[in-house]
Order: structure tokens, then C-alpha cells, then sequence
């Protein structure tokens, strides 16, 4: 049923038309007629719109460096709400010695004033560095005096010593783009993969072998007019997987030899292996001997082994929130400190595993945030994490140490991405994952109505597996937003808010409520949505247009809502609602709602379960009448009657 869905780099060769002939890299005077738009031609409700984008990479025939540069010229419609524009923020990385170095800044805001444009300079003093890690420095400064109405405009050159990988270029932006354009030019002794995703073709497309620069040259240009704003669509992990989007890597040099760089994964395997941040730290037998955990060798089973050591590793271990494939202070110096970085932890319990004699192996992923791996275009480049992978007689099984709530085959959210790739001593293999752990999520409200229509009681949020480790790093990115959220998305008075993360690694939040507006008084009657405040109001399956990509939940899941309150003193019910439950006929999809009385209470039950993490768009329909199935029965009413 379930479909894997991959978006693989097409053949720039006849991806795209001949287009008629175009001048790139000629960036337009500005224009003052630009200051008068009122709103984008593109999207009329847009906040900002590229009026113009250029995007430049060169390699420095002379210096061998890659020089990229840009321009950008933005028109700002509502401010308030194009914020990513207002601040500018330019990466420079640097890897010991080497590193990158920022040139021709040039940035101004325009204004209309007395119907003359007026141009404000960013001044230097507004530029300052931050240090984000060892390898990377951010320059940013903001943009003065920008109003609704204003266009700002800026430029820079960046010299790099890293050929290996040109960034990312998103073609497809939240912002609509009157023009955007793409170019990369490099001598023909260094070769580059392009890799091209998206559905979307340039307008202005020209790739040839041309002399520039008083060399032979390979050119890759492409221009796009008129780029509306990409549309998200809910229930997607990564809309980056979907928009168009141009990249490269370097494929190949050919200095008097021909050296491969991007040629096979199995040369990336060789290549990691010889890398001492890598393979060398796993050659590093001594350590695992002398750290094993006590009590392993006694440990028949071997699944049972493997979790053992696995909880050694993830309670011993602090991950510093640091990914990469690679050590940074090595797995030595983790031993000290008990904190350490993606590979240092993983790596580690690689080689703890492997010293008890159990089948195991890094396997090197894309996590969600930075996209899916392009199989058909291998480099080291396409991963960013690393993760353990034991082979039992029963398959493979999944490790990831970073996360205390983890367990075997129980990555954290991010960690589910459909593929990584398997660095075995003896071989490269691709490995599918898929996420076929449940998670549960039990809403729990325990009330009391009284006489007076005021309704007080305790409600519990409780999640497992993935969710519950979803959860936690909300939690910890800001706990205050995080508790703050049941007040703004239910309207009710909580106190005591109490969130946590259990032994077996759930993560709870329990908290205490009241609220006067849940019953309806009319005459003798109280009128109440027995859902109390986790009636669905909304069916989230709401898009009007056609669905376009796959549906995404991370993971299968069953959602229990149970709500129990008791009737008043001196009161009878005189209507309940009616019990519904409703499943597609392959049973992926099930929903059903039970209303009862027991006694002096009221129970009410609705239960949501999926079977997969991911559906193919086809399914969007059943989604969409499942939700609207469930939103009509969830806001039934009960109607209690004063007794005579």
C-alpha cells in the first residue's frame, strides 16, 4: 500500500528546452518606479517579492578558490510580516587554517520621500559576527528604516577554499520571485555534479563549454520568471524535498591525473574509512575494551546485549546537540567529559558493540531538517548524522544514542528520513527506514460539573515513542512556550502545569482546570460538548486543491481521547450522543467515538488510529472524510435536565 516516495536529480541534459538567447549576470540599474508597487503582481496578499535574485559561483582560475556572489533586490509590502528579509545573515566557514572571507558588502533600504526614492546605507557598525561553532561564523546586520513600501537591496562576494560542495540554492521560495537566476562556472579540469530537483523549468536555460576568462570554461545558467510563492500543505516533514532547487558537488578533478571525488558510495565507504575522524576513531579497539560496561559477557541473547550496551551508552552520554559524520574532540576526550557530538556517541557504540562480538556498523543518514538523500548522485555531503545499525538473524536493527528516550528500532523524529546508508567494513548498502513503531497519544480529563454551570477538573497529555520524544524537544527548546500552548489552544484556565519525561521514557504533562463557558444554561437544562475543550473543531484535511505530495505523520499512531465527568447532584440526562465508527476498507484508517453513562457519570471515548507513518497523496481524500466524520461526532451535545 504504502508507497517510498524519492525525488531523484534528473539529467540536465534533456531536462530542459533550448531558450531563446538571454543576458545573465547583468544586474538592473534600480528603478524608482519599483517604490510605487502596491502590492506583487505574483500573489497579491505576498508581505515581500524578489524583484531580482542572482546567484554566482566561479571558480578562481588563479587562486583556485570559489568566489560566490549575490544579489538580491527585495520590494517590502507588510513589513510586519516579512521579517526574514529584515535581517541579513551570511555563513562563513573555516576548518582550521582554511576558511572563508567576506568581501563588497554593499546594502541599502529605498524610500519614496517627497516623491523622490531616498536610499539609506546599512552602516558598517551594524555588522557583527557570531560564532556558531568551530566551523562555522555568521556576519549579519539589519536593515535600517525599512517601512511597507520600501525595497531593499544587497550584495557580497565570498572567497571559499571548500570546492567539495556549492550550496544549496532554492529555486522555489516562500517569497514570489519576479526573477531568479542560477550560474556556475568552472574550469574544465574541475567537474561538478549539478543536481536539479523540483518540477519547475528556467525560462532561460544555457550549458556549454565556452572560454572565459582566458580559459576553457563549463557554464551551467539557468533564469526563472515569475516564481510564485511555493504553497505548503500540512501533515509534510520537509517541503525543501519538494520545491525546485539546484545544487552541486564536486564530481571530479584532473590536474595531470584524474581523481574522482563523487564517483560511488562504495569509494565514499573507502574514503571514510581512511578519514581518521572516522575510521580511525573505530580502529580505536582499546577504548571499547577498556570502557565495556560490566555484567555484558554474561548477556547470552544477543538483542538483549545490544540493549544493554545501548543504555549504557545513551545514560552515560550527553549528546551536545552537535551533528556531522565526523569526531570533533574524539571519542577519548567524550570518555572524559561524558558529553560529545553525533559521531563520537554513535561511533562509540559501534565499537562497543562490535567488541561483543554483535554485528554492528555506522549508518550514515539525512536527517529530516536537511533533506532526503540523492541516491543516484553519491557524496559524503548528502548525510549530516550518523547512527548504529546491528544485523541479527531477524534483519536490522536501529540505534541512536543522542536521545535518552530512545530504544532499539526508537529514533528520535528527526532521524526518519527513508534511507541512510550502511558503512559496512565489507560492503555499502542502502537501507530503507521505515518507522513502524506506534505512538501513542492518551488525552485524559477527569471533571466535575456543578450547579452552579462552572465545570473544574484535572487533564493529563501523555505521549510514547516517537511522539513522546517529539514532545521532549519542544519542551526543551522553550519550556515556557510549551506550557503556554494548552492555554492558548484551549481557551481554558490551567494551573499547575506539570511536564516531564517518565521511566519507561513517555512524556506527560498533567495540570489541574476550570472554566465557566463549557455549559449552556437554558431554563432547567445545562447543555455541554461532553469532548469538554478536545472537541476537534476543525477538520485539518481542509485543502481545497489537489493534493501534491505525500502525507506524513513520522509515524503510525493511535490518538485516545477519554474524557470522564460526573452529572450533577439533583440532575438526569435526557439526551446522549450517538456512538460512531468509521475505517477504510484496507483498515489503515480508523476512527470511532463512544458515548456512555455509567452510573452518576458520563465516559466518552474517541480513538484515532494509523496504521503507517506515511501515505502516498492519493489517500488525502479518506483522510479528509475520516476528520470530518470525526469533527461532526465530537461536537454532539449531552443535555442534562434539573429533576423535578
Amino acid at each position: 500500500m504504502r508507497k517510498i516516495f524519492l525525488i531523484a536529480a534528473c539529467s540536465l541534459n534533456f531536462m530542459f528546452i533550448d531558450a531563446q538567447k538571454h543576458a545573465f549576470l547583468e544586474y538592473p540599474k534600480f528603478n524608482d518606479a519599483d517604490l510605487s508597487r502596491q502590492k506583487s503582481t505574483l500573489d497579491e496578499n505576498a508581505p515581500a517579492e524578489i524583484l531580482y535574485k542572482s546567484l554566482h559561483f566561479s571558480i578562481d582560475n588563479n587562486t583556485g578558490n570559489l568566489i560566490k556572489q549575490a544579489f538580491y533586490r527585495i520590494k517590502i509590502y507588510d513589513k510586519d510580516k516579512a521579517e526574514d528579509w529584515l535581517n541579513l545573515e551570511i555563513p562563513l566557514y573555516q576548518n582550521g587554517s582554511d576558511q572563508e572571507t567576506l568581501s563588497k558588502i554593499k546594502a541599502f533600504t529605498y524610500n519614496l520621500e517627497n516623491g523622490a526614492s531616498v536610499a539609506t546605507k546599512v552602516d558598517k557598525s551594524s555588522k557583527y559576527k557570531s560564532k556558531e561553532s568551530k566551523y562555522v561564523a555568521i556576519t549579519k546586520f539589519a536593515f535600517p528604516n525599512v517601512k511597507n513600501g520600501s525595497v531593499i537591496e544587497y550584495q557580497y562576494e565570498v572567497s571559499s577554499p571548500f570546492l567539495f560542495v556549492i550550496p544549496e540554492i532554492m529555486i522555489e521560495t516562500d517569497t514570489p520571485s519576479l526573477y531568479t537566476e542560477y550560474v556556475l562556472d568552472s574550469p574544465s579540469n574541475i567537474s561538478y555534479s549539478v543536481n536539479y530537483t523540483g518540477s519547475m523549468n528556467p525560462k532561460y536555460r544555457e550549458v556549454e563549454e565556452r572560454t572565459m576568462y582566458g580559459t576553457n570554461y563549463r557554464t551551467y545558467r539557468f533564469g526563472y520568471e515569475n516564481v510564485k510563492g511555493f504553497k505548503t500543505e500540512k501533515f509534510v516533514s520537509n517541503d525543501r524535498n519538494y520545491r525546485t532547487k539546484i545544487s552541486a558537488e564536486l564530481h571530479s578533478t584532473n590536474f595531470r591525473e584524474l581523481k574522482l571525488y563523487s564517483s560511488s558510495w562504495e569509494q565514499i565507504k573507502e574514503r571514510l574509512y581512511e578519514n581518521e575522524d572516522f575510521g580511525g576513531e573505530l580502529k580505536k579497539t582499546k577504548l571499547a575494551k577498556e570502557n565495556m560496561p560490566a555484567g555484558i559477557s554474561n548477556i547470552s541473547n544477543e538483542t538483549e546485549k545490544a540493549n544493554a550496551i545501548f543504555n549504557y551508552v545513551k545514560n552515560t552520554f550527553t549528546w551536545n546537540k552537535d551533528q556531522g559524520l565526523y569526531v570533533e574532540d574524539g571519542i577519548k576526550k567524550m570518555l572524559e567529559t561524558k558529553t560529545g557530538n553525533a559521531a563520537e556517541i554513535n561511533l562509540f557504540l559501534v565499537m562497543l558493540l562490535r567488541e561483543a562480538g554483535i554485528k554492528a556498523d555506522p549508518l550514515t543518514i539525512s536527517t529530516v531538517s536537511h533533506g532526503l538523500i540523492n541516491i543516484t548522485s553519491p557524496n559524503v555531503n548528502n548525510m549530516n548524522f550518523v547512527i548504529a545499525a546491528i544485523q541479527t538473524k531477524d534483519g536490522f536493527h536501529l540505534y541512536d544514542a543522542t536521545s535518552k528516550q530512545s530504544s532499539m528500532d526508537q529514533l528520535p523524529p528527526r532521524d526518519w528520513n527513508q534511507y541512510g546508508i550502511l558503512i559496512s567494513k565489507e560492503k555499502v548498502q542502502q537501507l530503507s527506514m521505515v518507522n513502524a513503531k506506534t505512538s501513542f497519544t492518551y488525552l485524559t480529563a477527569e471533571a466535575k460539573i456543578n450547579v452552579d454551570g462552572s465545570i473544574s477538573g484535572t487533564y493529563s497529555d501523555k505521549d510514547t515513542g516517537t511522539y513522546a520524544m517529539f514532545a521532549k524537544e519542544n519542551y526543551d527548546d522553550n519550556a515556557d512556550k510549551y506550557k503556554k500552548q494548552y492555554k492558548e489552544n484551549f481557551a481554558i484556565d490551567f494551573t499547575d502545569i506539570d511536564s516531564k519525561v517518565l521511566e519507561n521514557g513517555d512524556f506527560e504533562s498533567t495540570m489541574k482546570f476550570s472554566s465557566e463557558n463549557l455549559i449552556d444554561r437554558i431554563g432547567k437544562k445545562m447543555i455541554i460538548n461532553p469532548m469538554l475543550f478536545l472537541n476537534k473543531n476543525s477538520n485539518e484535511f481542509d485543502q481545497a486543491d489537489e493534493r501534491k505530495y505525500l502525507i506524513d505523520f513520522i509515524s503510525p499512531f493511535t490518538k485516545i481521547k477519554k474524557i470522564v465527568f460526573e452529572i450533577p447532584e439533583g440532575y438526569a440526562v435526557e439526551e446522549m450522543p450517538k456512538s460512531k465508527k468509521i475505517v477504510t476498507d484496507d483498515k489503515e484508517i480508523e476512527y470511532s467515538y463512544v458515548a456512555e453513562q455509567k452510573g452518576n457519570k458520563i465516559e466518552v471515548i474517541s480513538t484515532t488510529k494509523i496504521l503507517s507513518p506515511n501515505y502516498p497523496k492519493e489517500y488525502y481524500p479518506a483522510f479528509k472524510q475520516i476528520w470530518g466524520v470525526a469533527s461532526k461526532q465530537e461536537n454532539q451535545v449531552i443535555s442534562l435536565v434539573k429533576k423535578s
